[in-house]
């Protein structure tokens, strides 16, 4: 399929980089949001989000969004949000024992945004992230991702989604038991992507949980800007390479580069391999294994383009690493 096969995409995605920048430092005008992390208790300025997940790699880096534009700031109820003429970013935060635990919180989170959504001028969900504590805990189907998912998805039932967003939920270790989503909207829809190499996490098999996760394996904000969701050692639905780092990133990298050449045969205005605008975050089980993931993204990136390695759970035990990508023309 030609690139004249995809919606109208926003010409004017958020341009996003790794910078160093000092926490509770005030943001320069003219960014859209910034995403920090680390477990320190200082305030996060406004248009930011604050996650507590310890970098192993890449500390003092903030993920900053630039606007195109004037940026308005505001709150609607518990969510809080920035905009520019394109794009939207919000955030919410909610305890789960204020809503009887992980799936009423869920639930609560998931139909405020999609409430906000259908009231925004920016209707179109395009990249979501979820972060919550302890997120392998529970037997069977009373484990916190599987929970978290149900949630999810009762939440969101009443934006009735054909695609879904792209996404990543990852685990924290801080015993909070704070849920947090972060997201980014825009006036005109992205175009959802799916990876050759995996089964459509929607369509994931009852093994999985009584509701699969709703996500899309990668999102087309603009013809220069793919939002990758987190991509984890998955071939079909089936975990790959139990026990072994090294393999589960080789097979990362592969299913990486299967979305990238999907994407590509739709918009050529992507480059074909990551580059100096590829930003990774890697979510790392097991400090041990930093060294070889370092040395993993040093091989695939340019020499000295930023990277983040964040110490945090995957969604299923046996996985031991996931990547979440941005991808842009240089």
């Amino acid at each position: 399929m030609s690139s004249t096969a995809l919606p109208s995409l926003s010409a004017a995605a958020p341009r996003i980089e790794y910078l160093p920048l000092d926490p509770g430092q005030a943001l320069p005008d003219n960014v859209l949001f910034a995403v920090q992390f680390g477990c320190g208790k200082a305030s996060a300025p406004a248009r930011c989000a604050r996650v507590g997940l310890e970098p192993l790699a890449g500390a003092g880096l903030t993920e900053v969004w630039y606007a195109n534009g004037a940026v308005h700031t505001g709150f609607d109820g518990q969510i809080r949000f920035a905009c520019d003429d394109h794009h939207l970013a919000a955030a919410i935060e909610v305890d789960e024992r204020q809503h009887g635990g992980l799936a009423g919180a869920a639930a609560y989170v998931y139909s405020h945004i999609a409430e906000f959504q259908l009231r925004s001028k920016y209707h179109h969900l395009q990249r979501i992230w979820n972060y919550l504590d302890d997120i392998n805990s529970g037997a069977g189907d009373e484990e916190r991702y599987r929970v978290f998912c149900s949630g999810r998805s009762e939440g969101l039932k009443s934006l009735g989604l054909e695609r879904f967003p792209a996404a990543t939920a990852i685990g924290r270790r801080d015993g909070s038991y704070r849920l947090q989503v972060y997201w980014l909207a825009g006036r005109e829809p992205g175009f959802a992507l799916e990876n050759p190499r995996q089964m459509s996490a929607y369509q994931y098999p009852r093994q999985y949980g009584p509701t699969p996760p709703a996500f899309s394996r990668a999102m087309l904000v603009a013809p220069d800007l793919l939002m990758i969701s987190g991509t984890a050692s998955i071939v079909g639905h089936a975990s790959q390479h139990a026990g072994s780092v090294k393999r589960q990133m080789t097979e990362i990298f592969k299913n990486l580069d299967s979305v990238l050449t999907r994407a590509r045969a739709h918009t050529p205005e992507l480059p074909g391999k990551f580059g100096r605008s590829t930003l990774i975050k890697a979510y790392l089980r097991d400090a041990a294994d930093l060294e070889m993931v370092e040395s993993a993204l040093r091989e695939r990136l340019p020499p000295e383009t930023p990277f983040l390695v964040l110490l945090g759970d995957v969604c299923r035990a046996d996985l031991l690493v996931e990547f979440d990508c941005l991808h842009a023309a240089e």
